[in-house]
């Protein structure tokens, strides 16, 4: 894919030095609809292609990374028992930052402090490619789920349900 003349984040540079194939795509911000459904009415996509990175903490393995359709919600019980927990909750959205090194509306599966297990919805594998935010409000990565999952170490799984 075709990188586009856009500032480069960092997670695009990791991408960069891993050399995974991925094209940067921009969109216009509404700091009032940080959704999936706008950005994914922005970008004139499916919903079914746009995902979302939502951060959650279990009782026994600490935080791990959920990637699931813009439209879904996480399924906490699906979620704890493929990470190994028996209670999991999203974190509170004051502890996305030090967590992860990212905002609201531009947490990406990529370049997060830590590397934290991941799980990308299965139906992502249905895809040739989706879209991710790359880091930043205003931008998404268009990557190909086969290698996002293999960069972040993804596990597909059904952790979600529409919502």
């Amino acid at each position: 894919m075709a990188h586009t003349k856009v500032e480069k984040t960092n997670a695009a540079r990791l991408l960069d030095r891993a050399k995974v194939a991925y094209e940067l795509v921009p969109y216009e911000v509404d700091e009032e609809r940080l959704a999936a459904t706008h950005v994914a009415r922005q970008l004139g996509e499916d919903i079914e292609s746009v995902f979302k990175t939502l951060v959650l903490r279990g009782d026994r393995t600490g935080y791990f990374v959920c990637v699931v359709p813009g439209h879904h919600e996480v399924d906490l019980k699906a979620a704890a028992k493929v990470s190994g927990n028996k209670k999991v909750d999203l974190i509170p959205m004051k502890d996305l930052l030090p967590v992860t090194g990212y905002i609201r509306g531009g947490c990406s599966p990529v370049g997060m402090k830590k590397p934290f297990p991941t799980y990308i919805h299965s139906t992502a594998a249905g895809h040739p490619f989706i879209y991710i935010s790359a880091g930043v409000r205003g931008l998404q990565f268009k990557i190909a789920p086969s290698d996002l999952a293999a960069y972040v170490r993804a596990t597909l799984a059904d952790i979600s349900r529409e919502g």
